[in-house]
């Protein structure tokens, strides 16, 4: 089925950040796995050719363009198998965060270098103690004069190394209730107190400087407070769906792109005299696999176009996550399972997918926690 969310100045688009992936990614890539980070002049390279915060306002300094231009970044990149290289946490999950909280004058600070590629950004809310869970963020801030003094801790933070900005969410008042006590602010790398850990050693994801990050008495501005003191859970509520929306369609892509290959791989491949795309199981495994990508574009598809449209979808984005990361697995999965021995070489971009799916069932909120929110909405 055709496609119908995108016009001809999007496939315009396309083409150009296909070119960029093919110049400027493509030859990097065993690189940035072989070092696990993405160099920053290649963040530049995305600025320069328009990759970054395409959704962002003219009037902020973007293209003023919409997030289905952050959709063909997305997917583009998952067609070059490229996990690392977090243009879309970038674009589509902090920068929104600036975009819509924060101030005049801290768009105008920082959102230029955003879209240039001269600011990389980073969000941080997970702790060593705490995933999903807000209400138990330990991250603390406290007002002091004209700074806030942060103290705690935050893991599984990717752009970890690179980043010039993090948006943290910390505690700002007494008691455990996270509608009421919790705040965002933006840190910047040189804020006296704030420390860069280790560099996190991952199963997938290879190019992603995923890393801890510290605060101790870490000082900033009290104009570096994002929005309203006590207004982080709203901000988050808000922004949560559009991070889960990205996961989904990162894993749609990836899962589009495996069963290409794994099509194109099985024509090849002979076994006992002939091509294995001969043999039933595989044409009904393949089959299976198809019908599930194909479901879920249509389904996706629609919750691009109704996101975009400006309405609001817990559900369905939960749903999403949910869906289309599972369908991932299964997909990758299923795939790697064809190519036989080969499939579990690591040359093969097919293993380094199987490895690259699985965190998209834990972040932005575990799969587990998708199924809460949607039986929530389901009012069970």
């Amino acid at each position: 089925m055709k496609r119908t969310i995108f016009d001809d100045e999007h496939e315009l688009f396309r083409q150009s950040v296909r070119a960029f992936m093919q110049r400027e990614v493509v030859p990097r890539q065993p690189s940035w796995n072989e070092k696990g980070i993405v160099d920053r002049e290649a963040w530049k390279a995305a600025g320069e050719a328009g990759l970054l915060c395409p959704a962002l306002p003219e009037s902020m300094g973007g293209a003023g363009g919409s997030f289905l231009h952050s959709v063909i970044v997305m997917e583009e990149l998952a067609y070059v198998y490229e996990s690392g290289f977090a243009l879309s946490l970038h674009s589509d999950v902090v920068v929104p965060y600036i975009e819509s909280f924060g101030s005049d004058a801290q768009r105008e600070k920082w959102l230029p270098g955003c879209v240039e590629g001269d600011l990389i950004t980073a969000v941080a809310m997970t702790e060593p103690g705490t995933g999903s869970d807000l209400a138990g963020i330990a991250t603390t801030a406290r007002l002091d004069g004209d700074h806030w003094v942060l103290n705690g801790s935050k893991t599984f933070i990717s752009n970890g190394i690179l980043c010039d900005l993090v948006v943290v969410a910390a505690k700002t008042g007494d008691g455990d209730d996270p509608h009421k006590n919790l705040s965002m602010f933006v840190v910047e790398a040189d804020a006296p107190g704030f420390q860069r850990g280790r560099k996190l050693e991952k199963m997938g994801m290879l190019s992603q400087d995923t890393a801890e990050l510290f605060f101790e008495d870490c000082r900033i501005p009290k104009e570096n407070l994002l929005g309203a003191e006590g207004g982080g859970f709203l901000m988050l509520m808000q922004k949560l769906q559009q991070e889960r929306l990205v996961v989904a369609v990162a894993a749609q892509a990836a899962a589009e792109k495996v069963l290409t290959d794994t099509v194109a791989y099985v024509k090849e491949r002979k076994a006992f005299g002939r091509p294995i795309s001969k043999f039933q199981n595989t044409q009904f495994k393949l089959a299976e696999a198809a019908t599930k990508v194909e479901v879920g574009r249509h389904f996706l598809d629609r919750l691009i176009a109704d996101h975009v449209a400006g309405q609001y979808l817990v559900k369905e984005c939960s749903m999403a996550k949910l869906w289309q990361t599972e369908m991932l697995g299964e997909v990758v999965d299923t795939c790697l399972q064809l190519f036989g021995g080969y499939g579990y070489m690591l040359e093969y971009p097919i293993s380094r997918a199987y490895m690259d799916a699985r965190v998209q069932r834990i972040y932005a909120g575990t799969n587990e926690i998708m199924k809460l929110i949607i039986a929530r909405q389901m009012q069970l």
